[in-house]
């Protein structure tokens, strides 16, 4: 079914129509437009909101409870999320309403293109047809003329009075009427047949193809609405799999919140150390009051042994010393070595300093064998550069690094103490909590020691016997020490050693202990490994890298 056979007539209402078409293309365009930009208002305040509760955090501030960390999750979900909306509110703006604005325009020319044609072929045919009626009105008036000339003729012809020129007068003027309408009756016949042909042109062959014209844009423009309104949903699925990730690492978030682990991390962050203080001893102040008979049967807790009390233990020095622990804390200075915190918080914040030290430390060891092979390649390549230009950096390189061994010394030495008075309350955390040094097979904070892999198995040399040197009575005595000996320099196990010999210390080859006591001549190294297991070693067994500090004392 097509317009221009079934609609040949209604060139006014295909006019309408088509316009309405290209108006409700429009407001479709103007309802996507409206979509897109609720779309970025959504993001943007979706981004807003992240950004006021997710704000900017330095280091220290970094969130540890389980609740905290899944909400800043759920956060950067939720700013993903947005990212998405934005994503959908680009494309409607490409794939949809640029593509429609578009289109509206090229409709718009297609459609005034054909409404010419269409306007054109009709006045062409109204002037055929102005034509023809022309010609038509001169034939019939020239019929009349004609007909007055015959009846004058006819009334001239039949009157014996009429002279004979008045007779041939009205004949001659007969013959031109007749011959004047004769003429228009021609040109009228003429004048009929083209328009006649013309007509038929315009209603079977003009106007058909005009209509299917106008019909085949406005049925792109429907195939073009349905296509955008897929291409809308598109754009909606398209992103749906990537908001569902965005919802599922919601819901992980929401499923990583431990209570038990939050609860922990408090007893972490806020455990002083301290043993809870003991009872108040009762303070008898009626002991030199006489008292009477009938006051014989009141009697009064009294000291064992008849020791009056230790005014140390007194009420008021005693809750003076403990109550802060039930109120609000005294403020106090910050001080170098923590010595300001409880003990537990001050073996962590120191524990923390060690960890940081140490990594600055394996920066500057890396940055100094860099520096080193640099020199050497210069020194086989001279054309290369000059080995002279990379000392001071590697003079620097190597002060830094003693600056960071003095640090870490200082507070390892600190450290010790801390753990010492810990263990003494019989609160001390296992070994394993304090592992603050470089792992197995990585340089040791000293620098000087680096595990090899496939290194070839050596021979070790001769082991002194510890008999000959210590006896074992000796070693128990001074491991029976409650204060752990501070770390005085670095060794690297050159052979392993099986340590089977009371007071001796195991150790594999390459790995790196700590040098607590040096060797007094008697072939033996005490050495402390990192899970905190103290014993003697040979000394020809390692390679001792002693600390500058201890080097100078």
């Amino acid at each position: 079914m097509t317009w221009g056979t079934e609609l040949w007539d209604q060139f006014e209402n295909l006019d309408k129509h088509t316009q309405w078409g290209i108006d409700f293309l429009e407001r479709y365009s103007k309802f996507v437009k409206e979509r897109l930009e609720i779309e970025q208002t959504y993001a943007k305040q979706l981004r807003n909101l992240v950004k006021k509760y997710c704000p900017k955090r330095s280091k220290d501030d970094e969130p540890r409870f389980s609740s905290c960390v899944s909400f800043y999750s759920i956060l950067n979900e939720l700013n993903d999320y947005a990212g998405q909306r934005e994503v959908v509110a680009e494309e409607m703006g490409h794939k949809v309403y640029g593509e429609l604005m578009r289109y509206s325009q090229d409709l718009k020319s297609e459609r005034k293109q054909h409404l010419q044609e269409g306007r054109k072929a009709q006045q062409y045919l109204d002037q055929c047809w102005k034509q023809m009626d022309n010609s038509k009105k001169k034939f019939e008036r020239e019929c009349k003329e004609a007909e007055k000339s015959q009846i004058s003729y006819d009334r001239l012809d039949n009157d014996i009075n009429a002279t004979k020129s008045e007779v041939e007068k009205a004949k001659s003027q007969l013959y031109l009427r007749t011959h004047s309408a004769d003429e228009s009756k021609n040109e009228y016949a003429a004048q009929l047949q083209n328009f006649n042909g013309e007509q038929w042109k315009h209603f079977n062959v003009a106007i058909p193809q005009i209509f299917k014209n106008l019909q085949d844009m406005d049925e792109r423009r429907t195939v073009k609405l349905g296509e955008t309104y897929r291409s809308f949903a598109d754009v909606e699925r398209r992103v749906v799999p990537i908001i569902s990730k965005c919802l599922e690492g919601m819901v992980t978030a929401a499923k990583a919140v431990d209570q038990r682990k939050d609860s922990a991390i408090v007893v972490e962050s806020f455990k002083s150390g301290f043993e809870p203080p003991g009872d108040y001893p009762f303070e008898d102040y009626s002991q030199n009051l006489s008292r009477t008979g009938s006051d014989s049967t009141i009697s009064t807790p009294k000291n064992e042994g008849g020791v009056k009390p230790d005014p140390k233990h007194s009420i008021s020095k005693t809750a003076k010393n403990k109550l802060w622990l039930f109120g609000k804390k005294p403020k106090a200075p910050s001080l170098e070595d923590f010595s300001h915190l409880p003990p537990e918080q001050r073996r962590k914040r120191l524990q923390a300093r060690i960890d940081e030290l140490s990594k600055e430390l394996q920066k500057e060891v890396d940055q100094r064998d860099a520096l080193n092979k640099m020199k050497d390649v210069y020194e086989k390549n001279p054309q290369m550069g000059d080995p002279q230009s990379l000392q001071p950096k590697i003079s620097e390189t190597m002060c830094n690094m003693e600056k960071l061994r003095s640090e870490i010394h200082k507070n390892e030495s600190w450290l010790s103490e801390v753990e010492g008075k810990v263990s003494t309350r019989g609160d001390r955390r296992p070994s394993a909590d304090v592992n603050h040094h470089a792992p197995h097979g990585r340089e040791s904070p000293e620098g000087s020691y680096t595990d090899v892999p496939n290194q070839e198995h050596r021979s070790p040399p001769h082991q002194p016997d510890p008999r000959q040197a210590h006896q074992p009575d000796e070693f128990d005595d001074e491991f029976d020490d409650d204060d752990p000996l501070p770390v005085i320099g670095h060794c690297k196990a050159l052979y392993s050693f099986n340590g089977q010999n009371e007071g001796t210390l195991l150790m594999k080859e390459n790995e790196v202990l700590y040098i607590i006591e040096e060797d007094k001549g008697d072939g033996w190294t005490r050495a402390r490994k990192q899970s905190g297991e103290e014993g003697y070693v040979p000394t020809s067994y390692v390679e001792i890298a002693m600390e500058k500090n201890s080097k100078d004392s």
